[in-house]
């Protein structure tokens, strides 16, 4: 069984390689969570595992991407549809309180947060992938 990444970043130092990680994540919509009172911003998705595709040809797994002390969370072209399916793209950081979550299509998340805090982790062993995610 291959390890299960359990990662923070706390830094930005630490967001580009967690975001890298996460690029082509796929996330339905609805599996989306944003709790205001506990400031605690949720993705659950099926992320593509870039870290291992030279050697395994491709898989999946079902993962967590958890986001704290987040003060409010804004749209920008969001769906509609709860069972639109949504690739991360990149999650960046804005400004010194604001982080940018970037999906295909031009779908965006833009997060206030007091501190950055983010969580992968990984839930689920891995499965093969249908294909590998293209980039053009």
């Amino acid at each position: 069984m291959s390890a299960r990444l359990h990662l923070r970043a706390e830094s930005p130092d630490d967001l580009n390689p967690l975001s890298a990680l996460v690029q082509d994540m796929a996330v339905k919509a609805q599996d989306i969570g944003w709790s205001g009172s506990g400031r605690r911003l949720v993705l659950l998705g099926n992320r593509y595992r870039w870290e291992t595709a030279a050697s395994d040809g491709g898989t999946r797994v079902r993962c967590a991407l958890r986001f704290d002390f987040v003060d409010q969370v804004q749209r920008r072209n969001w769906p509609v549809a709860g069972d639109a399916v949504l690739a991360v793209l990149a999650i960046t950081r804005e400004a010194e309180n604001a982080l940018l979550i970037a999906f295909s299509g031009g779908l965006m998340l833009r997060l206030t947060i007091e501190t950055l805090d983010v969580t992968l982790e990984d839930l689920s062993g891995p499965w093969g992938a249908i294909g590998v995610p293209r980039h053009t």
